[in-house]
């Protein structure tokens, strides 16, 4: 555990392995903290510095504002350049994937290759955001949480125990954090901006991914000149949690030819 501080608060950063091995960032979902990519380190190469971190108002981060786009990519910015040090692999699901578009864009410099999972370079539609920080205003996360989960994975996951794991950290973010977040998501267009983008892309989607649908995903990447792009059956919004072993082997070969010099 590490904390950042950063102008208007702290966040909350995970590094492992080697101190001097090529980075790569990784940058959660909305409702999620960095407990997302537990089951996918270790199935990926260990010869790599893994950091991840808290979005503002998710996790144990406690920052304020957040509630545009611009504002996450420079807490991202801030990782790679206090704590990775130099240009990084950056691997973002769902908005997490927004913010590495935006970082790849702005700072190019900072990174050597985008992994994007089950994203888009545009996310919903302004009508879904505002209904979704109504609801939350007015009842709280709870009152989503199961509408949430029947976007966030496949059937077969959903009648797990594990389900109402991911159900209490939904519920347990903050509601003020969520809802900055869903700001920024409602705000955030980046598909001119990604259609310039010239680094080594990979695009995963999941096929019941009820978030970010398959074909959404897909249109992302077709944005980018030579983006790999690739489905994961059965998968929902968050394969590295339901489909571990799928995603890592889409995942790893990329970072062995593109996390290091």
């Amino acid at each position: 555990m590490q904390a950042l501080t950063l102008p208007n608060g702290t966040l909350h950063v995970q590094v492992t392995g080697p101190d001097t091995a090529p980075a790569v960032v990784f940058a959660n979902s909305l409702g999620t903290d960095l407990r997302l990519w537990d089951r996918v380190l270790p199935l990926l190469p260990q010869n790599l510095r893994f950091i991840r971190y808290d979005k503002r108002g998710h996790g144990l981060s406690v920052l304020g504002g957040g509630t545009t786009i611009a504002e996450h990519a420079e807490d991202a910015i801030a990782v790679i350049e206090q704590i990775a040090r130099g240009p990084v692999v950056f691997v973002g699901l769902s908005i997490g994937g927004l913010i590495g578009q935006v970082v790849a864009h702005q700072r190019p410099d900072l990174v050597r290759a985008l992994v994007l999972s089950n994203t888009a370079a545009k996310l919903g539609t302004a009508d879904s955001w505002q209904a979704r920080i109504g609801a939350v205003n007015a009842s709280g996360l709870d009152s989503i949480a199961d509408a949430v989960m029947e976007r966030w994975f496949a059937p077969a996951f959903r009648a797990m125990p594990d389900l109402a794991l991911w159900r209490a950290m939904l519920t347990r973010t903050p509601a003020q954090g969520y809802v900055a977040a869903c700001a920024a998501l409602f705000g955030a267009d980046q598909r001119e901006a990604t259609a310039e983008l010239r680094l080594p892309v990979l695009v995963i989607a999941g096929s019941d991914d009820g978030a970010s649908p398959s074909d959404v995903v897909r249109q992302t990447a077709d944005l980018i000149p030579g983006a790999a792009f690739h489905e994961i059956s059965g998968a929902g919004h968050l394969p590295p949690v339901e489909a571990p072993a799928a995603w890592a082997a889409l995942v790893a070969p990329f970072l062995k030819v593109y996390a290091h010099d």
